[in-house]
């Protein structure tokens, strides 16, 4: 692996690997050296988690970071292309994280410099850091990967997370069901992936019957800013939301995870159920970006 740009590229085999290595650096088994190393994080959109998770990842292992956040106060805003951008900052770091609103962009990043680069999110394509330490979420809570059922749930159709999610999980015999507003639905092309590999899944429009089937729920936040009609989101944006109640005939290994920001879609009062594993979620996102950086870089 010299990149990360999508789960595509991601090997069952890679995935355990990077699964292994996170928890080794989570209990101090292993630790990896990135002290006279330089990150670039370019996040050319907002982002709250996964930037800072990368930035705690890279100080945590002795290295630095520098960090670009929109495009205001840089040369992009005199028209420098983003060929140009990249190929500058490569002069200067020894890899690269980059999210960027156009899908394929880190793809062309990585085609394009000769430095390691990492996808933190094109567009509604792909978020593979996200899908792995979602992969590393779900080994701790329940044990294995192996004969889950999973339920997606919200926005399925522009929400990268659950496209890279559902691709992983595929190497590991999951059912699935699908539970959206119906034209946020899962992407043909996934579903036609799915198939092609034997995988289960199932569109629900009601969750409610599901429930005590499920080992892991994943909700994802109807995203007002990917609508370009206000009135489109305000008709869908609270077709699923999570409380207590819906909890009450879960199995006792259940758990449910966000990527975060959430909005509406999972009420406060779950917070306090032991099943809401969101914020532990996101604390995950540092060992297993810790282990994607390792990996790449070659430190053990």
């Amino acid at each position: 692996m010299k990149n990360l740009i999508s789960m595509r590229d991601v090997s069952k085999e890679d995935i355990l690997e990077l699964l292994d290595l996170a928890a080794k650096i989570e209990n101090k088994e292993v630790h990896p050296d990135l002290s006279g190393k330089l990150g670039a994080l370019l996040f050319f959109e907002p982002s709250t988690r996964t930037h800072f998770s990368f930035d705690t990842a890279i100080k945590k292992l002795g290295g630095q970071s520098f960090s670009m956040s929109g495009t205001s106060s840089t040369s992009v805003k005199k028209g420098e292309t983003l060929a140009d951008t990249l190929m500058t900052i490569s002069q200067y770091a020894d890899f690269i994280v980059m999210r960027h609103k156009i899908e394929g962009a880190a793809r062309f990043a990585a085609e394009t410099v000769d430095i390691p680069v990492i996808n933190a999110g094109d567009g509604t394509n792909q978020h593979p850091t996200q899908a792995m330490l979602d992969l590393y979420s779900i080994k701790k809570t329940q044990g294995t990967l192996e004969n889950l059922t999973i339920a997606m749930i919200g926005d399925l159709r522009l929400g990268r997370t659950v496209h890279s999610l559902a691709q992983a999980l595929s190497e590991f015999n999951p059912t699935f069901y699908f539970a959206s507003p119906r034209h946020l639905q899962m992407p043909q092309y996934i579903k036609d992936e799915l198939t092609a590999k034997g995988v289960r899944f199932e569109e629900v429009e009601d969750i409610h019957p599901i429930m005590p089937h499920l080992d892991i729920m994943y909700v994802t936040r109807i995203q007002k800013e990917r609508f370009a009609v206000l009135e489109d989101y305000e008709k869908v944006k609270d077709a699923y939301i999570v409380t207590p109640e819906l909890l009450e005939e879960v199995k006792e290994n259940f758990k449910l995870l966000h990527p975060l920001p959430r909005v509406n879609e999972i009420t406060t009062e779950v917070d306090k159920t032991p099943y809401a594993y969101y914020f532990q979620q996101a604390k995950n996102g540092v060992f297993m970006r810790q282990a994607i950086i390792t990996k790449l870089m070659n430190l053990i």
